[in-house]
């Protein structure tokens, strides 16, 4: 029998860039554009608009890491609050939540992912208990490649 948390991840991010809030932001926010400058981020695709602020928006992702895998799952942002807070749930090859929040501050913008997924797809789960460190730096890859893309995007310095 499997131990019901081996496919459970809490994971953090924390980006600092040499950049206005705004520009920072709105990058995160529209998130079809990531795969011009996201390594990883195959694919980004709008399946539902949601409101003025984007509540309720819905996107399906297509992500590849540095291992052979690729991962596909669908957000539904529940929660905007313009240049500090964004949230969803996601739901496919994993299955949780992830809120980006965003402060300002010593000239820096700064952005803080975390992310509380569980993985759905069978082999993973199998592999989970030696593979879980291996997928964690995937994951990390993956979000380093980010701020990279990010701060090229912008022109900007990643601290």
């Amino acid at each position: 029998m499997l131990e019901a948390c081996n496919n459970r991840y809490h994971l953090f991010t924390e980006w600092q860039f040499d950049a206005p809030l705004d520009l920072v932001w709105d990058a995160i926010f529209h998130a079809e554009a990531w795969p011009d400058w996201w390594k990883g981020a195959e694919s980004v695709v709008t399946l539902e608009r949601g409101d003025a602020d984007g509540l309720g928006a819905r996107q399906r992702y297509i992500w590849k890491g540095v291992l052979p895998y690729r991962l596909m799952f669908v957000t539904c942002v529940t929660r905007v609050e313009p240049l500090l807070l964004l949230e969803g749930r996601v739901e496919g090859d994993l299955e949780g939540k992830g809120c980006w929040r965003f402060l300002r501050g010593q000239g820096r913008t700064t952005v803080r992912y975390e992310w509380q997924v569980r993985t759905t797809k069978l082999w993973m789960i199998v592999l989970a208990p030696l593979a879980k460190p291996i997928f964690r730096w995937n994951h990390d890859a993956v979000m380093r490649a980010g701020g990279v893309g990010l701060a090229r995007h912008l022109a900007a310095r990643l601290a």
